[in-house]
């Protein structure tokens, strides 16, 4: 059985309930959306993509179960439309993208987390080379600025720049603790211990959405996927921060009006007050789908 509930599933079950056929499950993680898709109807066949190799192997495992109801592959999710060539399918009834961070991902030492001392990785890939040590010692004061400001939506986020290029003068900077720790200097002493929030989880948030190009392939896989469903499938995308739900918002309304997609949820569906107690880290959460006309 799966080890925690992954967010929204029951508003997943419950749009999936109907569905015949393939679902692409294109942020595998460790599976949890996908158990239970499987579990509640007997009618789907997933086949589930992560670029991550220990997502793949904890997925496999926790799959094994469903046999020949399941298709695993190694592959970033904005190439979907290459997955589909290589197991010889044109078209599916459905896509499904949690654009979370996978919990085990937090768990182990890859750098998403500053909960612990790691070193600073946060790649999904790790074959690929730019990690967030690179972005870190590396990128320009202005060009951190840029990103901490617009990928985190962090207000001080001038301040955090000048201080990541002060301390690096010094020493590289080469764990999550020491990011973390100059971070925490930019927010005033009142904001550290009120803030519901870490405060270097946008600055956290944002760096590795730059290591991993992660808006980018958002929109690319969108528009692939749109293309990819057959008539009345089903597009369903969990964000968790406001530039995901901007992409995935303004992606569902171009296909609309060029009349390729029926938008299901007007606004976008948050976490029920059940499911914040069950499991906290969904509060930020939300899911928007839409159905191929």
């Amino acid at each position: 059985m799966i080890e925690h509930y992954p967010v929204l599933y029951r508003e997943i079950i419950n749009f999936t309930k109907d569905i015949e056929g393939w679902l692409v499950d294109a942020t595998l993680g460790g599976a949890g959306h996908s158990y239970l898709i499987l579990e509640s109807n007997p009618n789907i066949k997933i086949i589930g993509i992560d670029r991550d190799d220990y997502a793949i192997e904890i997925a496999s495992q926790r799959l094994s179960k469903f046999k020949d109801r399941v298709i695993i592959k190694k592959s970033a999710f904005k190439d979907i439309d290459k997955v589909l060539q290589e197991v010889g399918l044109e078209k599916v009834n459905g896509f499904l993208f949690d654009l979370g961070v996978s919990t085990f991902q937090l768990k182990m030492d890859r750098g998403f987390s500053f909960q612990r001392e790691e070193f600073l990785d946060m790649r999904m890939d790790k074959s690929q080379y730019l990690t967030a040590y690179d972005v870190v010692n590396t990128f320009k004061e202005y060009e951190l600025f840029k990103i901490i400001k617009e990928y985190g939506e962090e207000r001080f986020a001038r301040c955090i720049a000048k201080k990541i290029v002060e301390n690096r003068k010094k020493k590289k900077i080469e764990t999550t603790k020491e990011l973390a720790d100059i971070v925490i200097q930019c927010y005033p002493p009142s904001l550290r211990r009120s803030s519901k929030i870490h405060p270097a989880t946008k600055t956290f948030q944002a760096i590795r959405i730059v290591v991993n190009d992660e808006l980018n392939q958002i929109e690319t896989a969108l528009s692939k996927a749109v293309n990819l469903l057959e008539k009345n499938g089903l597009i369903m995308v969990i964000s968790f921060h406001s530039l995901e739900d901007r992409i995935v918002k303004n992606c569902f309304k171009r296909f609309k009006e060029l009349k390729l997609l029926e938008i299901l949820t007007k606004k976008p569906i948050t976490p029920s007050e059940e499911e914040l107690r069950e499991n906290p880290p969904s509060r930020s959460g939300k899911l928007r789908v839409a159905r191929r006309v």
